[in-house]
C-alpha cells in the first residue's frame, strides 16, 4: 500500500515545497525588492550581498519551479538545500531553533525536504520521470509512441 501512495506523496511534497520557494523568491524580488534584501544580507554578513541577494531570489523562483515540474530534481533540490544551509548559517542560526524567535526550524525543514525530493524521485507527473521512461522505451527497442 505504501509503495502505491509514494508517487502521489512525492508529487504533493515537491509541489508544496516548490511553491514555498517560488513565493519566497517572488517576495524577495518584487515585494521587498532587491535593494532591501541586499541590505538585509549585508547586515547578516552574507558574502557578496549585492550579487547574492538577487541571485538567491532568482534561484528560489527557478529551482522552485523545477521542483513543481519535477525537472532536474537532483540539481534543483541540492541548490535549494544549499540555499537553506546559507540561510541557517548567516540569518537564522544565531536566533536558535524556534521560529517565534526568528530561528531556523522552518528553514531546516525546507532544507531536509529539498534533499529528500532531490534524491527520491519526483513521483507522479515529474518531468524527470517522464523523460527517463521515454529513454527506456527508446533504448529497449519498444515503440516510444
Amino acid at each position: 500500500m505504501i509503495e502505491k501512495l509514494r508517487p502521489a506523496a512525492l508529487l504533493v511534497a515537491r509541489v508544496a515545497v516548490g511553491l514555498i520557494f517560488i513565493a519566497h523568491g517572488w517576495q524577495k524580488l518584487f515585494t521587498l525588492g532587491t535593494e532591501r534584501i541586499t541590505g538585509m544580507f549585508e547586515t547578516a554578513g552574507v558574502p557578496f550581498a549585492a550579487l547574492t541577494a538577487p541571485g538567491i531570489s532568482v534561484l528560489e523562483m527557478v529551482a522552485g519551479t523545477a521542483l513543481v515540474l519535477g525537472l532536474l530534481l537532483p540539481v534543483a533540490g541540492t541548490l535549494l538545500a544549499l540555499d537553506m544551509i546559507g540561510a541557517i548559517i548567516w540569518v537564522h542560526g544565531p536566533n536558535g531553533l524556534w521560529l517565534e524567535n526568528g530561528g531556523y526550524e522552518f528553514v531546516l525543514s525546507l532544507c531536509a525536504a529539498s534533499l529528500a525530493i532531490a534524491y527520491s524521485g519526483g513521483g507522479l507527473l515529474a518531468a524527470d520521470g517522464l523523460w527517463r521512461n521515454r529513454d527506456r522505451r527508446v533504448t529497449s527497442g519498444a515503440d516510444p509512441y
